[in-house]
């Protein structure tokens, strides 16, 4: 194996331990405010890896360069996010509880007690 098979091998590893560690933040951690964090952390940095490491593949293979994966990176990195803060303010606004004894309680308190804007 070349140099470039093994960053291709240790990508895809560290791709499938990110996507694992996301998973598993879904399912143990305490309230939706901390499980909303673990998708859109570890679940985006593992996608991430496992298609740099295609797009190195696809290189190393002679294939030429395809733009597709670098697109599917991109949108993944800006529109989580996104979603992730959409969803987190909706939740606020719809006061959905959380854990008892989580720090700064008061600002969560102070974002709900403001007005939308108009």
């Amino acid at each position: 194996m070349n140099l470039l098979e093994w960053l291709v091998a240790v990508l895809l590893v560290a791709g499938g331990l990110f996507t694992l560690i996301g998973a598993l933040g879904m399912v143990k951690l305490p309230d939706f405010y901390t499980r909303l964090h673990a998708p859109t952390k570890a679940t985006t940095l593992g996608i991430g890896c496992i298609l740099l490491a295609s797009m190195l593949m696809r290189l190393d293979r002679s294939e030429g360069f395809e733009i597709q994966e670098l697109v599917i990176s991109l949108f993944l990195f800006i529109t989580a996010p996104v979603s992730a803060y959409m969803i987190a303010k909706a939740a606020i606004h719809l006061r959905v509880p959380l854990r008892t004894g989580t720090a700064n309680r008061q600002l969560l308190e102070t974002a709900r007690d403001q007005q939308p804007p108009r």
